[in-house]
């Protein structure tokens, strides 16, 4: 996906953190010469849709099926909207700063402030989206978790139009790689994750494990940031790139071009039974919770229970460690076809709980998530009844990008007493999720529920921690082990599903796989992939009346 401007933020971690100019916009506390005094917040609903550039009377909203009904306004209204949706909906509006919006206008340079660690650097508000968009990130909660990371790293914007072509199709800009950063400053290492099928990536060769060694003549290892953010993370359709890599397991780099264009993803992939003696395993790549993944996981839960015969199979390896989130409604989906109606019956899947406002008037039924037995027509006809698989256990491979709506399944499932067994990396930590919120072709994303299991359990902003005995509850059973790029995902030799194996036949972890992570651990400086787009993050709710 080509972000606008505020996901540019690649050359935060590859420069010096603040250093030189910042090529994002984010949060701001611009400094004022005295005390801001706020006057009266207006009621979001009586600002909505004043716009600096209204849209064409008529646009429809995909989601609610009316117009939009922008009228003309200005950036002042836009941002005197942000304001009052923020206070009313955010979930902790009481611990965000007033700040006077007019210190937000074209040309002003105020100060940022990154949601990934709450460094500062200065940003000149170039466009229209800069301003509402800086001012909207700034517009956050700075206090941080009882680790020490921001409490709010999942406040941000994106362009409506692609923030629809995401969610709905998987559509974004690009080649169809995915890259792990696993030294993000100099000298940099920079990977291939995986590929999507069909792309220019997988149609030149390029697969998980290939590094990256140059991008249009400039060194990944050691060259300037905004080439590399630009090709790996936000390329211009329709523009040539040359990329030189290593692939995995060569001794001699090659060159090739690709032009970006769109790319269609595909968020379940690898669904196999795995090889003797390993026959009665499936085996399950799932990377996005988008639209089209409910269709596809149906299919794959389908394509499980008929394996050996319609025997099916009597474990699963989930594999999400690069599944950043989505739509809850599809975790609830999957959480339920693992689990089977048995263990699920008369369980939630997730309550949401909100600020004292109660801003959406939700009563506490309206405020629950069943474990759906059902398809919610994202990419199914809505009401088929979806297969189960009926498991007492599931091995799940986690990694630092394992976030939100995928975390959301790992607590679901313990919550409904099923066995969940983490194999890989501490989780990002978000139990959070917010309903987006479009106004003048903008779509903000800003913290608006928390949630918790049907056992109600929902504090793990540190992550789901594996190696743990299951207290507190985010420290599940399991094997903490390093992501291993020298096989395949789906690779029974690939080292996180070999300690799922190992653990399955032993009761324990491999022994090899606490020092293979301490190693990983030091190259990888404890950051996370943080070039993806913030979608990958997060875990979003549709209000029924917007299906």
């Amino acid at each position: 996906m080509q972000k606008v401007a505020s996901v540019m933020i690649l050359s935060a971690v590859l420069s010096a953190c603040g250093g030189g100019g910042a090529s994002a916009p984010g949060p701001s506390t611009p400094d004022a010469t005295a005390p801001y005094v706020e006057p009266p917040i207006p009621v979001s609903f009586n600002v909505a849709q004043q716009c600096e550039s209204p849209r064409p009377s008529g646009t429809i909203d995909p989601y609610t099926r009316r117009p939009y009904g922008d009228v003309q306004g200005s950036l002042t209204t836009e941002k005197l909207w942000i304001r009052a949706f923020v206070n009313e909906t955010y979930l902790w509006y009481d611990e965000v700063a007033p700040l006077d919006p007019s210190l937000f206008t074209l040309g002003a340079t105020v100060p940022y402030v990154d949601p990934w660690d709450n460094s500062r650097a200065m940003f000149e508000l170039k466009t229209n989206f800069d301003v509402v968009d800086t001012y909207f990130n700034s517009q956050r909660s700075l206090l941080l978790t009882p680790s020490g990371k921001p409490k709010d790293q999942f406040h941000f914007t994106y362009a409506t139009s692609e923030w629809l072509a995401q969610s709905t199709s998987g559509s974004s800009v690009g080649f169809g790689f995915h890259v792990e950063l696993l030294a993000s400053r100099s000298p940099r290492n920079v990977v291939v994750a995986y590929t999507e099928p069909g792309s220019a990536a997988s149609a030149n060769g390029l697969q998980r494990g290939a590094k990256f060694l140059s991008i249009n003549g400039v060194d990944v290892v050691n060259g300037g940031p905004d080439m590399l953010n630009e090709g790996l993370f936000s390329p211009v359709q329709g523009k040539l790139y040359t990329f030189e890599v290593l692939d995995r397991g060569a001794s001699t780099p090659r060159s090739f071009s690709m032009t970006a264009g769109a790319v269609t993803s595909t968020p379940v992939q690898n669904v196999r039974t795995l090889a003797a003696p390993y026959s009665d395993v499936g085996y399950l790549q799932f990377n996005d919770h988008i639209g089209t993944a409910e269709a596809q996981l149906v299919a794959a839960i389908n394509q499980l229970k008929a394996a050996n015969g319609g025997a099916g199979v009597s474990d699963l390896v989930l594999d999400l460690r690069y599944n950043g989130g989505g739509y809850l409604d599809i975790a609830s989906e999957l959480a339920f076809m693992i689990a089977g109606a048995s263990a699920t019956a008369g369980k939630v899947f997730e309550r949401s709980s909100y600020n004292n406002k109660n801003p959406f008037g939700q009563s506490a039924a309206q405020a629950t998530i069943p474990f759906h037995r059902v398809s919610q027509g994202f990419s199914t006809p809505t009401g088929q009844s979806l297969p189960q698989l009926g498991l007492p256990r599931v091995f799940v491979i986690t990694g630092k990008g394992t976030c939100s709506a995928s975390e959301a399944v790992i607590n679901g499932l313990t919550g409904a007493g099923v066995q969940v067994i983490l194999i890989g990396d501490t989780t990002c930590g978000k139990p959070y999720g917010f309903y987006p919120e479009d106004n003048c072709s903008v779509t903000y994303f800003t913290i608006q529920f928390k949630g918790v299991n049907h056992l109600g359990f929902g504090d793990y902003a540190d992550g789901f921690i594996p190696g743990g005995t299951g207290s507190p509850a985010n420290h599940l059973k399991g094997c903490v082990v390093a992501d291993d790029f020298t096989q395949l995902l789906g690779d029974t030799a690939e080292a996180r599903l070999a300690a799922a194996l190992h653990y399955r036949a032993n009761g324990a972890c491999p022994a090899r796989a606490a020092s293979a992570q301490r190693s990983a651990s030091l190259a990888v400086s404890g950051l996370p992939l943080r070039g993806r787009s913030p979608l990958r993050e997060n875990r979003f709710l549709l209000p029924k009346t917007r299906r």
